[in-house]
Formats: structure tokens, C-alpha cells, sequence
């Protein structure tokens, strides 16, 4: 049995559930899991206010228009922060300060420094993710699902490209 307590769940049950959640995704919004899309709609949206004219380039104006498809997905990742942080703090693991590892890993317990460097690596992997077309999610979760060849690709080079980096940049730790 599974509790919202629980310091981690099984990473079957937790798939099993993740994989269930593409049922009503297709069923309700023609539309799969994923999450780097999200980012296009608060952004062009943002931008939108500032220059209007953002909002007549074509990218921009499928990313932010009022569709479920579009919000949706900023439900998924909102819901995903929400969800994280309820489950850190019902398990009693929500961490005060910088982990041990990261702090070995920087060379410094610093937050601005932990801060700066989870900001510039997502932005890089954000960056990544909207020139394939996709994230971890959507390819690994949607596209693998769907059989298709592209995200089975993607997916093997993501696992290739993070192997290789943790072996790079974590040697001292």
C-alpha cells in the first residue's frame, strides 16, 4: 500500500499511474502528457502583454491560445511543483538549505550558487527540449507509448547525454 507519507513510492506504481494519466489526456483533449510546451504558453502570454505584436507570430500564437491543449499542460506542470512539494513536506524529507551532494558537486553550500546553476541547467534543458520538439516527458512518457520511432531515439540519447554528463561533472563527488 502506497501512502502520501511514504519517503518514496515504487517506481512500477508510480509508471502504472503516470501511464494511466494518457488515458484521459487523449480521451478529454486529444493530446498526450508533456511539459516544455507549457513554458511557450506563460511566456508568450507574458511577452504578449508586453509587444502584442509577439502574438501574430504563428509559433507563438498556437502556444498561447486558449485551448485545453495549452492549458493542460501548464495544469501538468503546476500541479507537478504543487505535488513535489506537498510530498516532500508529508514525508518529512523537505530539505532546509542546499543538499550535501550538490554542495560537494558546486564546491560551495551556497544558495545564490545553487540557485544560479539549477537556473542556467534548466534553462539549457528547456532550450533542448523546445529544439526536439520535446521533453522527457513527452517523448519518454507520450511518444515511447505511441511507439514512436523518434522519441524512442530521443529518449536513448537523453540516457546517453545524461550518463555521459554525471560521469564528466560529478568525478569529484
Amino acid at each position: 500500500m502506497i501512502a502520501l507519507t511514504d519517503r518514496a513510492w515504487s517506481p512500477y506504481v508510480a509508471g502504472v499511474l503516470i501511464g494511466l494519466l494518457q488515458i484521459p489526456a487523449f480521451l478529454l483533449i486529444d493530446t498526450a502528457l508533456g511539459a516544455s510546451s507549457s513554458f511557450v504558453t506563460i511566456g508568450g502570454s507574458i511577452a504578449g502583454l508586453v509587444d502584442p505584436s509577439i502574438l501574430t507570430i504563428d509559433y507563438v500564437a498556437k502556444h498561447v491560445a486558449a485551448t485545453a491543449k495549452n492549458w493542460w499542460q501548464v495544469a501538468l506542470v503546476v500541479g507537478v511543483a504543487i505535488g513535489a512539494f506537498v510530498s516532500a513536506f508529508l514525508s518529512g524529507s523537505l530539505r532546509r538549505g542546499v543538499s550535501p551532494i550538490w554542495a560537494r558537486a558546486l564546491g560551495t553550500p551556497s544558495r545564490p550558487v545553487r540557485y544560479a546553476v539549477a537556473f542556467a541547467a534548466g534553462f539549457l534543458m528547456l532550450f533542448g527540449a523546445r529544439l526536439a520538439d520535446g521533453c522527457t516527458s513527452g517523448h519518454g512518457l507520450s511518444g515511447v507509448a505511441q511507439l514512436a520511432v523518434g522519441s524512442t531515439v530521443a529518449v536513448a540519447a537523453m540516457f546517453v547525454g545524461g550518463i555521459a554528463t554525471a560521469m564528466l561533472l560529478l568525478r569529484r563527488i
